[in-house]
């Protein structure tokens, strides 16, 4: 009864006439995950208010919009998509609907994309591009584009704001690969497929227990379970944002531990560096 209220709630916005607003008017820029927003606010500062879509601690792969999220995509002047979530296959066409003047960036349009159809659902490559320091640059740039566009009376700004991140995000880069080139061929263990550009860029191999957006069957969690004891691997990553039953039931099995990491967080800094520093811990004999 409470889906289909807010599934009743949702379609009333959709309905609504995009519009008008009195008093000052309010730049918001919408974004469909935690970590676009830090790219928006590095840049930008405050010059735009940021809604993210998909709030810090859901998973994007189940969420629905709420009438809230909804009704600010209305009065945005830009969405800044990842291109390849579930919720956004599920909901652009709808967005789109609600505010015909926003501006779309798509990221996925922009960045070296793994090509793996290995995520189910009909997605065609690994979403995840957000997480690896090379894509993310790419995001940066991207972003600030876009940004300027909007705004072009503070383009020196945004070009000063995006610099100094560059270079940031590309200190970051430069750390991981010096601590995880002695490792090169590694596997680390994941449960949902979500390093897949890490372990491309730093030359690791990424094993998933999750396949194709299913659960494990019994038969998988076998192989898993045998491969993570020949291999003595010592972890297995799982985001916060997940359910951890089954990668606890193969910990146990196997008695690896569990590396909780974030993705989706607006920290991109914070998160990326700890997801390096827990590959590092873990391959670190």
């Amino acid at each position: 009864m409470k889906k289909l209220f807010i599934l009743a709630a949702v379609i009333a916005v959709f309905s609504c006439r995009s519009g008008d607003s009195s008093g000052k008017e309010e730049k918001i820029v919408t974004v469909s995950i935690s970590p676009f927003a830090f790219f928006v606010e590095k840049i930008a500062g405050d010059d735009f208010r940021v809604n993210v879509m998909v709030p810090a601690g859901s998973d994007p792969h189940l969420y629905e919009p709420t009438p809230s999220k909804v009704s600010d995509l209305r009065n945005s002047v830009a969405y800044i998509s990842n291109g390849l979530l579930d919720f956004e296959i599920a909901w652009m066409d709808r967005f789109l609907s609600v505010n015909r003047n926003l501006k779309l960036l798509r990221l996925a349009d922009s960045v070296n994309l793994i090509r793996d159809e290995g995520h189910g659902h009909g997605i065609e490559a690994d979403p995840h591009f957000w997480i690896a320091p090379s894509e993310a640059l790419t995001i940066a740039s991207s972003v600030k584009n876009l940004l300027c566009s909007l705004n072009p009376g503070m383009r020196d700004k945004y070009e000063r704001n995006y610099s100094q991140m560059a270079d940031s995000i590309s200190s970051i880069h430069r750390k991981a690969a010096a601590m995880l080139e002695p490792y090169r061929g590694s596997r680390i263990f994941v449960f949902h497929p979500t390093l897949g550009y890490i372990a491309r860029d730093y030359g690791l191999e990424q094993v998933a227990i999750e396949k194709e957006g299913k659960e494990p069957s019994p038969a998988m969690m076998k192989e898993v379970i045998d491969n993570i004891k020949a291999s003595g691997a010592r972890y297995i990553f799982v985001q916060k944002e997940f359910d951890r039953r089954h990668a606890a039931e193969v910990a146990a099995e196997t008695g690896a531990e569990l590396a909780v990491i974030g993705t989706l967080s607006a920290d991109w800094f914070g998160d990326v560096n700890g997801i390096i520093e827990q590959i590092y811990k873990s391959l670190v004999k």
